[in-house]
């Protein structure tokens, strides 16, 4: 896992693994939930994606032992990936996945869990437990179910089959389809003014969009007395009279974070 910080605000996590088409291992996984799960305060966005022209070809099954495939394979995805998935769904910041090329199976469950994905014209997306004899888990399923629907889900994992980038924009997958080559420009970009962002607001309007997909239909009573007063208490914050004022005066805002 690669680390650098593109622009002002932005955090990079780059999977590194070209030998394995950067597959998802443990060191991989951990390094995720570990850095996303303890970010600093100069962290206002998290930008995720892949060296070598790919972004990941899912989970490191090919290196698990023969006699104990089942208990590794099982551990793998119990356990990091999920803390991984966690981390990502839990980060206050905005997270964005940069897909430079195929992104395929826990790869694609990985760009999921991101609030936004932008993806390099040509590549091709998948979900290929059709074709391992997989039952996906029922958190992930719900995660597909909840971007895109029962239809495409059927679909993507029922027949197994890869789809481009353009088919993955219409069906809700990926945000934005742009050029191989401005892919990683556009990504800073769009990481730089999510970062430029009130970070009270993404904090608040990020946890209000996750209880809500929680929720389903009702949302509990005491969590919706919560967001009811995170709502209120963003009134009263220094961050909205100054958004409001920077606003007026056509100038970036200069947020406080309270």
């Amino acid at each position: 896992m690669l680390i650098d910080r593109p622009a002002d605000g932005v955090l990079r996590l780059t999977i590194s693994n070209p030998a394995k088409r950067n597959a998802l291992d443990h060191a991989i996984l951990d390094e995720i939930a570990r850095t996303v799960g303890d970010l600093g305060d100069d962290a206002r966005c998290v930008l995720l994606t892949g060296a070598h022209g790919m972004f990941s070809s899912g989970y490191d099954l090919g290196a698990l032992a023969g006699e104990t495939f089942a208990e590794e394979a099982e551990q793998l995805v119990a356990n990091p990936f999920t803390a991984a998935l966690d981390a990502l769904d839990a980060c206050a910041v905005p997270t964005v996945a940069a897909l430079p090329g195929h992104s395929i199976g826990g790869g694609l469950e990985l760009a999921l869990a991101c609030d936004l994905r932008l993806a390099a014209d040509g590549i091709r997306l998948g979900m290929p437990p059709a074709k391992l004899g997989l039952v996906y888990s029922h958190t992930g399923l719900r995660r597909f179910l909840q971007a895109i629907g029962a239809p495409r889900t059927r679909e993507l994992f029922l027949l197994g089959r890869n789809i481009d980038a353009r088919t993955a924009r219409e069906w809700g997958l990926v945000n934005a389809v742009v050029l191989p080559s401005d892919l990683e420009e556009e990504s800073i970009d769009w990481g730089a003014e999510l970062a430029a962002n009130a970070p009270l607001s993404i904090a608040g309007n990020k946890r209000v969009i996750r209880e809500l997909l929680r929720a389903g239909t009702d949302l509990d009573p005491d969590v919706e007395r919560e967001l009811i007063e995170l709502r209120r208490a963003c009134f009263y914050s220094e961050d909205m009279r100054e958004g409001v004022r920077a606003f007026a005066e056509k100038r970036p805002a200069r947020w406080r974070g309270r």
